[in-house]
């Protein structure tokens, strides 16, 4: 008698080291690969326009490597993952469902949801914690907590954990006959603006660039990833997002060197955020330590961070980075948002959703807790840290070669004044179109500090 399994993709669209979708293949003679729209999902902020893209991208490019390994390609539902899985089970007769485990808050009630529907048809739900994640959370915690919440011991347990070996793509992936369903157009699945650069999804692009990196920046990664103009960041972030490339694969290929060993500490900061995450699914959208604070509601300036019309260049330049490429350098990231949430004093919330909606790699876990860390309310260890544009403009862009790349009203502009436009000549400035500064850094920075000693209680 023929056996079948069912795969079910979520944030590993990829056929090469995906331990769930190897398990699949050995645990039967046929593999359904299923990929379910959700319905929750679809009607979240966390589909925009430019992730919708880049996971049509992928979902395209994995139907063509199964296709190519003798599958009849990639099955598409739209609606509830456990109902179209339940059905599918009962068409098919599929004994088991395979599955990658994910930490977020929707992620786990889709997991408990579908352990519930498959219950009642016999079919067993089958998980897998080492395919998003290089250590999942749970595998290293403190004698006395669930989970860490400071990263340099983390770190060090992380580094310490065996980890498992990179696995091959399967050969061959016969399936059931069923009907396919089609593969929605992006537009269809989230309606707006598109970032006018953004990078091709899929196993096959972030392959390349994966082993392209690797070949040329690994020796001067540790030295140079937060020279913004120079950009030696992997930009692999959306593609380990979607689970196009292997964490795992990428930190076994990175090697043991200064540089390698730089990629593999961001990595393990991936897996802190999703541990922490685990822990506690509510810091999505609360504070992870509380400082009572009031947040300002200012929508002028809001508005102008948004659009990149701050008047510190540096903080202009990233966000318009952002709007342009779905992506920003991580120093950037930074920037603007210790500019956002110290010296202006807005919400962080506010800021992690605008990325939210403009970053392929804005997952729960390292978006969210990165603007955390960033805001103070957070894992990091010095919380009332507030980041000088002008300081930061000076050590990772000290020629102004990045902001004359995102900031055309500044592209003749030489020398420091590109940071501080508004020491050139009046007439000068009168003919650049850029804004004056919308606040004062020290000003800014003295309304924090007096908040936060206000509302620490």
């Amino acid at each position: 008698m023929t056996s079948t399994a069912i795969a079910l993709f979520t944030r590993d669209l990829r056929m090469h080291d995906n331990p769930t979708l190897l398990a699949a293949a050995e645990a039967a003679d046929r593999v359904l690969p299923l990929f379910v729209l959700d319905e929750d999902v679809l009607g979240s902020s966390f589909l925009s326009p430019n992730r919708a893209t880049f996971l049509v991208d992928a979902l395209h490019d994995l139907d063509e490597a199964l296709k190519a390994r003798g599958s009849h390609g990639l099955v598409v539902r739209r609606g509830d993952p456990a109902v179209e899985v339940a059905a599918l089970v009962a068409e098919t007769g599929a004994e088991q469902v395979h599955l990658s485990a994910d930490w977020s808050g929707h992620a786990q009630r889709r997991r408990r949801r579908l352990g519930k529907a498959l219950a009642d048809t016999g079919a067993e739900l089958v998980l897998h914690d080492e395919t998003i994640a290089v250590v999942p959370p749970g595998a290293v915690t403190p004698n006395d907590k669930d989970h860490f919440s400071v990263f340099t011991p983390y770190h060090r347990r992380w580094l310490d954990q065996p980890r498992r070996h990179v696995l091959d793509a399967p050969s061959r992936l016969p399936s059931p006959t069923v009907r396919k369903g089609r593969i929605p157009a992006a537009k269809s699945l989230c309606s707006g603006d598109r970032a006018p650069h953004l990078p091709q999804g899929g196993e096959t692009a972030g392959r390349t660039r994966m082993h392209g990196w690797l070949r040329a920046s690994v020796p001067g990664y540790e030295a140079h990833h937060d020279d913004l103009y120079g950009d030696r960041t992997t930009r692999l972030s959306p593609y380990l997002h979607f689970g196009c490339v292997s964490p795992t694969e990428l930190v076994s290929k990175a090697g043991r060197s200064r540089g390698g060993d730089a990629l593999v500490r961001q990595v393990a900061w991936r897996d802190f955020n999703l541990q922490l995450l685990a822990a506690r699914p509510e810091v999505a959208v609360e504070d992870y330590r509380g400082h009572g604070d009031r947040w300002r509601d200012d929508e002028e300036a809001f508005t102008a961070w948004r659009e990149g019309r701050t008047g510190y260049p540096i903080v202009d330049a990233a966000m318009r980075q952002l709007v342009s490429e779905g992506w920003m350098h991580n120093r950037g990231r930074l920037i603007t948002a210790s500019f956002l949430t110290k010296t202006l004093y807005v919400d962080w919330r506010e800021g992690a959703r605008y990325f939210a909606h403009h970053l392929l790699d804005g997952d729960v876990a390292n978006n969210q807790l990165n603007w955390q860390w960033v805001a103070g309310t957070g894992t990091d260890t010095r919380p009332n840290r507030v980041l000088n544009p002008l300081r930061q403009a000076e050590r990772f862009d000290p020629h102004g070669a990045y902001v004359r790349r995102y900031v055309p009203e500044l592209a003749g502009v030489q020398g420091p004044e590109v940071h501080e436009p508004w020491k050139l000549p009046p007439e000068v400035r009168a003919d650049l179109d850029y804004p004056e500064p919308i606040v004062d850094l020290a000003e800014g920075r003295q309304r924090f500090l007096e908040a936060r000693q206000g509302g620490a209680r």
